[in-house]
């Protein structure tokens, strides 16, 4: 028997779309972060544009899932099932080259912070950061630490999006068994 509830105190489907909805929040905070700061972490110029996205994307995906199960609609929990291993792929490749990234950048950050909070000369020489300064709290908590902080966070994603995939697969099982109790011909039982 599957577990329909794993993690989750709520029933399947408004567990699912909370899930779906914290989803939501972190991907599109995160991807506004990249579009606004990226390129004071990565330093070759459409990376962080990307990686921002991506996090749209994932975000908007996400509410559609939400908006698939509040509305109990077999069609779209099928299309989200069928879109959430391939977004789990690209999360999963996004994940592993953020950090790769993010390491090799380590001692350009680390030059930002030395030197007022301003963009890497290439980058503002390139025209990428306009009028904006690094966030303070990338430099008082230094680089070791945002580090930590983007692969926990990265992989967390990763294994959020993991479940919500299980959620909506199991949400769509659901629905197809629901489907098979209803009677053919005549008859009251609808369960």
């Amino acid at each position: 028997m599957w577990c329909d509830n794993c993690l989750l105190l709520l029933p399947l489907r408004s567990g699912a779309m909370a899930w779906g909805v914290v989803i939501f929040l972190y991907s599109i905070a995160g991807g506004i972060f990249m579009l606004e700061w990226g390129q004071f972490l990565y330093f070759t110029f459409p990376e962080w544009q990307v990686y921002g996205g991506i996090g749209l994307l994932i975000g908007a995906i996400s509410l559609i899932n939400v908006v698939a199960l509040s509305n109990r609609s077999y069609m779209w929990t099928r299309v989200c099932k069928a879109l959430w291993p391939f977004v789990i792929v690209i999360t999963a490749v996004r994940a592993i080259i953020m950090i790769v990234e993010l390491q090799r950048g380590k001692s350009k950050i680390n030059w930002e912070c030395a030197n007022g909070q301003q963009l890497w000369t290439a980058s503002a020489e390139a025209g990428y950061g306009g009028t904006r300064t690094m966030p303070s709290t990338i430099c008082t908590a230094g680089f070791p630490t945002v580090f930590a902080v983007f692969i926990i966070f990265l992989l967390a994603d990763l294994v959020f999006q993991m479940y919500m995939f299980f959620m909506t697969w199991r949400y769509q099982k659901l629905l197809e068994h629901y489907q098979s109790m209803i009677p053919q011909m005549g008859g009251y039982y609808k369960a």
